[in-house]
């Protein structure tokens, strides 16, 4: 009987447990159940077991086990545990879709010993130097960056565009996934691009040269802008600095400095990442409207670095347009110590309107691998922070799917092939090209750009009805030369005015440009010399509207050569030699030979300059536009921007009637005050040591329309105050949601308070005052100017933006000169901004 016992033993032993002992694959994907979206780092487990795993940042899992089991279950914050039974094959494939639970962090109990969590936060700031990738004396890595873009909650009558409903029936016969309230997700846009990315310290400099970059779907031309601000350099997601800007917005870190003033923190539990021990911890904002986080960051428990951040934006931060931001990122350490991210995922939902439902997602992935620590390169290397290579548009068919460093899940692969069979439809390239008109004002016919748009029709009181049409070559028509013209034609003046522009790009490296220009048209005194201030829209096109003669218009002819170049980064030099001829078109005149009364007049004159331009942007990120044969700057500058022009009058050169000087001197710049928000302020100082008329002094740009100018002194008139020695400071302080957020009655409104305020010194001398008569040899009122006293100008501001999401009003109070004629001791500014 031992004996047959036995046998049965080893019968079973034979025939059964190698079935029970059979290695068995679980691998999947966990995503949202509202959106389809990927659940990055969700954990799976075996209920009953201790076998477990956690997901990728693309939600997905590959779980092995040899244990005997009947189902598996997935769980992350914020959704509802989800099981799932198991069958009996070997390997599976089990998706999850996760509902959100509705369930919150309970209250912190307040105990007699200090919270665990802050002594890990403390060790965290200790360790930073030791962490943190901005100690690194240099780091490089190939970059793959991914872009996706879909809309998924359109109003119905846009859904029922033919555009729309014909980019739907693809996708749906693609088999393109619905949401759980069966509306139709669809992709509009996706980006790949291959870069290598190099980073050094001191001093701090940046360059990515872009490999390979293919955009798909609505898309703007290979070789713009957009095509090569969408690797590493523009996605930069690191969390050691104290703050994370995000779409010209400051969010704070959870481990930044004064981490405890800002964020709540529980220690949930102390778990493997890999081979590393980490903390867990729950991260909330101790007021959710605060630009702050929420969500989890993992620790490691040896050297107190960040392993893994799961974030989001608090859903009830003061943002605009934006219903979601989550933030998905792994990193790892270097052979130097610091650590470097290894993918990043982000994901950013957009509502339209007042509607939470999210109407466009946009997702950003980011892969970094073979990294190349503390082996700077010489510093002219990073003189042009993006390079794209001559192919980088050019990719063979087969290229990404051979050099893509991340797999593509069932649907992602499905929504290029989406894309690939839309960006074909004659009406999405009919919408595509309309949209590039409506983006950069030009419609392009053949080798020209025709425009801009907005300039064909005007109306003031010098001209009457203003008719103008323009173009600007493209790269199509010359990779070296750039041409611009226009005329135009005034129903009241009926004048003729025409503008012609040439630029020969000499070297690309250093942007060397070449430029002349001829120019006849109508101008006003108030708006030359204030590029600056000018950058405002709304309010230059209101400046050259309606009634001009407050800001004394004159017709101006102008000849002008300029050639500019980068001496290196940041620094750019232009030499320019200018002819103007200049007719007041309101009652002007100025002594010819000596100021006395009956001296002879003269109402019109002439000038031949040299001007000598210097300008320093220490961290300006400037990207050439292939297809406009033009740059542009890019993102927030933190550094001051520094300008000094120094004008040298020609006199008898050209017909030129004065020898003088000017010397200007400018400084901008964007500050961040932390809680108390970011101040924007400009410098801005001239002297004009000559005696010449008030035409040619410093005329400060006053503001009559009703649109608010960041530039201008906005209670002060058109023309009003004229100054030969001046030194202004202005600046605007947006306190984002500081004090209103913490209103019970206000902070639903998500309004924002803003600051401004203007001062300025000036005065002219006895010379300049004396050169210009009060009235004429006929005895005729002649317009002449008013200067400073010792007393300066000054304004000051306060207002909210936000109204509505895209509306400012600003209450001014000009403080000094009230007395003035015509002037203004309150006004009221509006203004529209597009702002996150």
């Amino acid at each position: 009987m031992r004996n047959v016992s036995f046998l049965l033993f080893l019968l079973l032993t034979i025939g059964v447990s190698p079935v029970w002992a059979q290695r068995m694959v679980l691998s999947g994907q966990v995503t949202e159940a509202t959106t389809g979206q990927p659940v990055p780092f969700a954990s799976l487990f075996l209920p009953g077991t201790s076998a477990g795993v956690t997901a990728d940042a693309e939600g997905r899992y590959e779980l092995a086990t040899t244990q005997r089991v009947d189902s598996l279950a997935a769980s992350a914050i914020g959704y509802k545990v989800q099981k799932k039974r198991i069958g009996a094959e070997f390997q599976q494939t089990i998706n999850f879709a996760l509902s959100t639970s509705g369930v919150t962090l309970g209250e912190v109990t307040v105990r007699p010993t200090e919270n665990p969590a802050y002594e890990i936060l403390r060790r965290v700031q200790t360790h930073k130097p030791k962490n943190d990738k901005r100690y690194l004396e240099a780091f490089a890595f190939d970059s793959y960056n991914r872009v996706d873009v879909a809309v998924n909650d359109l109003p119905k009558g846009v859904a029922r565009s033919r555009v729309l409903r014909q980019m739907t029936a693809v996708a749906d016969s693609l088999g393109q996934a619905r949401t759980a309230d069966g509306k139709q997700v669809l992709p509009l846009f996706a980006s790949e691009v291959l870069s290598r990315y190099f980073v050094r310290r001191d001093p701090r400099r940046k360059r990515e040269e872009i490999k390979r970059t293919q955009m798909r779907g609505l898309a703007p031309r290979n070789g713009s802008v957009l095509s090569q601000i969408l690797g590493s350099s523009f996605q930069d997601w690191d969390f050691y600095p104290n703050w994370q800007q995000l779409l010209g917005k400051d969010f704070i870190s959870p481990i930044a400095d004064g981490w405890k003033f800002t964020y709540e923190y529980e220690l949930q539990d102390s778990v493997y990442l890999g081979k590393d021990w980490c903390y867990k911890l729950a991260v909330t904002p101790r007021r959710p409207q605060d630009l702050a986080f929420t969500g989890t960051i993992w620790i490691t428990a040896n050297s107190y670095a960040l392993r893994r951040v799961d974030l989001a934006v608090s859903p009830e931060a003061n943002l605009n347009f934006v219903s979601k931001i989550q933030v998905y990122q792994d990193l790892a350490p270097t052979v130097a110590g610091p650590w470097l991210p290894t993918r990043t995922r982000v994901y950013i939902a957009i509502k339209p309107g007042g509607v939470q439902v999210a109407g466009v997602t946009a997702k950003f992935t980011t892969v970094n691998q073979n990294f190349d620590i503390n082996n700077p390169q010489p510093l002219p290397f990073y003189d042009r922070p993006v390079v794209a290579a001559p192919d980088a548009y050019d990719a063979p068919d087969d290229f990404w799917e051979k050099n893509r460093p991340d797999t593509l899940s069932v649907d992602d692969q499905r929504t290029l092939a989406i894309l690939d069979s839309v960006q074909n439809l004659p009406s999405v390239q009919s919408l595509k090209k309309v949209a590039d008109v409506f983006v950069n004002g030009y419609k392009r016919v053949g080798m020209v750009d025709l425009g801009p748009i907005w300039t064909l029709y005007g109306f003031n009181n010098i001209e009457g009805s203003r008719f103008r049409v323009g173009f600007r070559t493209t790269p199509e028509f010359s990779r070296e030369w750039l041409m611009r013209a226009y005329l135009a034609y005034g129903t009241r003046d009926t004048r003729l005015k025409y503008d012609l522009r040439i630029s020969r790009i000499l070297n690309r490296d250093n942007w060397t440009v070449i430029t002349a220009e001829r120019r006849h048209d109508l101008d006003q005194l108030a708006l030359i010399d204030n590029d600056y201030a000018l950058e405002n829209p709304l309010f230059e096109a209101a400046a050259r509207l309606g009634n001009i003669t407050s800001s004394r218009p004159l017709m101006r002819n102008l000849n002008m050569l300029s050639v500019q170049s980068d001496l290196f980064r940041g620094f750019t030099q232009r030499v320019t030699v200018r002819q103007q001829n200049f007719d007041p078109l309101y009652p002007f005149a100025y002594y010819t030979d000596e100021p006395v009364p009956g001296a002879p007049l003269a109402d019109q004159f002439s000038l031949s300059e040299l001007v000598l331009e210097s300008r320093y942007a220490r961290d300006e990120v400037l990207v050439q536009s292939r297809n406009q044969n033009q740059r542009y700057a890019i993102g927030l500058k933190k550094w001051p921007v520094f300008t000094l022009r120094y004008t040298l009058g020609l006199d008898k050169f050209l017909s030129s009637d004065f020898k003088y000087q000017k010397f200007t001197f400018q400084v901008s710049q964007s500050v961040r005050l932390g809680q108390l928000g970011r101040t924007d302020y400009i410098v801005d100082a001239g002297y004009i040591p000559s005696t010449v008329p008030y035409l040619i002094l410093k005329t400060h740009l006053g503001n009559q329309s009703p649109f608010y100018n960041a530039g201008a002194f906005n209670l002060m008139r058109y023309s009003e105050f004229v100054s030969d020695k001046y030194a202004s400071f202005q600046f605007e302080n947006h306190f984002e949601g500081f004090l209103v957020n913490s209103v019970p009655a206000l902070k639903q409104l998500n309004w924002r308070l803003v600051a401004t305020g203007s001062i300025l010194y000036g005065g002219v001398s006895a010379a300049n005052r004396a050169i210009t008569p009060a009235v004429s040899s006929n005895g005729e009122p002649l317009f002449t100017f008013q200067s400073l006293g010792r007393l300066p100008y000054a304004e000051v501001g306060y207002g909210v933006e936000n109204i509505f999401k895209v509306a400012r009003v600003d209450f001014l109070h000009r403080l000094t000169y009230r007395n003035s004629p015509g002037a203004k001791d309150f006004g009221v500014k509006v203004s529209l901004q597009f702002k996150l």
